[in-house]
Formats: structure tokens, C-alpha cells, sequence
């Protein structure tokens, strides 16, 4: 699959002759090979023009902005690959019609509490012993069948992921102390971590569902509403555990991220420019990795395992083939 490119520099994105070119306010440049873009990931102050955002929709690249406190800010999304009005009448009929609607709720959080369990069965023995918080996530998973609604679906999901969050601390280096979730923004370097991996992987669920002719503001688990993907956020969920939490306990275990690597803004713990460089490099090598895929009988890489689930909810959809969510198998 095409790259993700990470802008971290101030200074003015452009196009130049057939290709894309940054000029930083130290007016160097450096150039971007679009024919080989998936998206292109504004972390820095970065000025640009109409033309440029033509050329990237004629190109088929989207542009992902990062604001303050590293949170996702919007992007600018290129016509669609493809283009199915059946696909969305079908996603509305979904949304509408309850029962279909719970079926596939109750199947995301369900994967979402399974890849959750998976991470804590790594580290049971090796960091402490979950034997107590597997088996609670085990018997949160057996409760999703119980709820009748959204709203319930996503009570059963948030205890699910307290209990997850409490095996961070021990799991982590000790200087590393997480204590809970806070965001909005973020009271120290997990939540940091967590709130800038999650807007990574929430990006590239974007960048996913623009491939298929799935409309990205319709969602089954999270409520649509305005200015958002409530479809990425959907999805988003099944591959934090994968994506962000497992590079989180990679990078601080191994010291690749120390507390050198974050500043604190306005009551803020954010990373520095240090910091988040070494997280997205990271974060792409993670994206590139493969996987064996016991369906598909080939190697997959875990940025096609995001597109892929868009193509299963879309065949649900259409055929009313099971929808089975991402699972980690390995």
C-alpha cells in the first residue's frame, strides 16, 4: 500500500512541477513523492493554497491536520475512490433499523474487548498477574449480548476499557504512572501517548473508509453527529489495542520515549516535537508490519487490515453476510 508522509516542520506546503514540496521557514526544501502517498499528516504550522489541495484530490491523497495538545483537527479528503448509492441507502437502512444496528454494535465491541484481553494475556506473568482482569474483560465480552441499546453497548465498552486501563501501571515503566484516563486535554505522558496514537489510528480509519464507497459520518456504535467520521471512530476502536497501546508499551519499555520527550503547556502533559517524530516513525513501522491471514491464506499488512474491515462491514451491508470483526489471532 502507498505511505503515509508526516509533516512536522513550519513553513508552506506546495506543489511543484508533479510533485509536492515543502519550503520551511528556514527555507529549506524538501519534496514529498505524492505518487506514492496514502496521506499526508500536517503536524506542524503549515500554510497552502487551493491549488495544492486540487492537485492532492486529483492525486487521490488526503491531508490529516493536527492541532494543539496533538489532537486531530479535520481533514481534507479527496473524492471518493468509489461511489455507491445503493452502499449508502443500505448503511441508512442499517442505522434505522435497530436490530441491524445492534448486530453490528455488539460485534465491534465485542472485537474491541477481545483485542483488549489479548493485550493483558501477553503481560500476564510477565509484568504482573491479570489472571483477575482477563477474566473480568472475558465476562464484560459475555454482557454485550445483554444490552438492548447503543447506550448500553457503550456502558459494557467503557467498563471494559477502566478495567484494561488499570493494568498500565503495571505493565509500564514505573516512572510512568497512568493512573486513568484523562484527555481534553491530557494530564500526563500515558494519557499523552494514548491521545496522539488514537488520533493516528482514528486518521487512518479515515484514509481507510474513503477507499470503499462506505459514507464515513454513518456509524452503528458511536452516534453520528456533526463535523466528524463517527464510522472511523467505529473501527477506531477495534485497532487501538493494536496500534497505539502496544507501541505505547514498546516505546516506554525500551526507553525508545523517556519523560525528556514531553513538555507541559498549559496544564497540558503534550509530547514535544522530539517525541512525536519518534512515535510516528514508529507508528508507520508498525502500519507496514504483516501478518499471516488465515482467510485471505497471504500475508497482509496491518494498515490493509483497516481497509479490509471497511470491505467486511460494506459486504455485510449489501450481501447480509455475517459481519465478523477484527479479532487478533496471533
Amino acid at each position: 500500500m502507498d505511505r503515509n508522509y508526516h509533516v512536522f516542520s513550519d513553513g508552506t506546503l506546495e506543489r511543484h512541477n508533479n510533485t509536492l514540496r515543502l519550503v520551511t521557514e528556514d527555507d529549506e526544501k524538501k519534496y514529498l513523492p505524492v505518487e506514492k502517498a496514502e496521506a499526508v499528516y500536517l503536524h506542524g504550522q503549515i500554510d497552502y493554497n487551493t491549488r495544492l489541495i486540487s492537485f492532492l484530490n486529483k492525486k487521490g491523497v488526503a491531508v490529516h491536520v493536527f492541532g494543539w495538545n496533538d489532537h486531530y483537527a479535520g481533514s481534507i479528503m479527496p473524492k471518493k475512490g468509489q461511489q455507491s448509492g445503493q452502499t449508502v441507502v443500505e448503511q441508512v437502512r442499517a442505522y434505522d433499523d435497530l436490530e441491524s444496528r445492534m448486530t453490528i454494535a455488539r460485534a465491534m465491541v465485542e472485537g474491541s474487548i477481545h483485542n483488549m484481553r489479548r493485550n493483558v494475556m501477553y503481560y500476564d506473568g510477565r509484568s504482573a498477574s491479570f489472571e483477575k482482569e482477563t477474566e473480568k474483560l472475558r465476562g464484560l465480552s459475555d454482557e454485550v449480548d445483554k444490552a438492548v441499546d447503543t447506550e448500553e453497548v457503550m456502558g459494557v465498552e467503557a467498563s471494559a476499557r477502566r478495567e484494561y486501563y488499570s493494568t498500565f501501571d503495571d505493565i509500564l515503566r514505573p516512572e510512568f504512572e497512568f493512573d486513568k484516563r484523562k484527555y481534553n486535554p491530557p494530564t500526563n505522558e500515558v494519557n499523552s501517548l494514548i491521545s496522539f496514537g488514537n488520533s493516528l489510528v482514528y486518521a487512518n480509519c479515515v484514509s481507510a473508509i474513503r477507499a470503499t464507497a462506505l459514507e464515513p459520518t454513518i456509524s452503528y456504535l458511536h452516534e453520528p453527529g456533526e463535523r466528524r467520521y463517527s464510522l472511523a471512530l467505529d473501527i477506531a476502536d477495534l485497532f487501538k489495542p493494536l496500534l497505539t497501546d502496544r507501541l505505547i508499551f514498546r516505546l516506554v519499555n525500551r526507553q525508545q520515549i523517556t519523560k525528556d520527550d514531553f513538555e507541559d503547556d498549559l496544564n497540558a502533559c503534550l509530547l514535544d516535537d522530539s517525541g512525536r517524530e519518534t512515535f510516528t516513525k514508529e507508528f508507520e513501522e508498525v502500519l507496514e508490519e504483516t501478518v499471516e491471514h488465515p482467510q485471505l491464506k497471504r500475508k497482509v499488512s496491518y494498515q490493509y487490515l483497516l481497509r479490509l474491515e471497511a470491505y467486511k462491514l460494506k459486504k455485510h451491508l449489501l450481501t447480509g453476510e455475517e459481519y465478523k470483526p477484527f479479532k487478533r489471532w496471533w
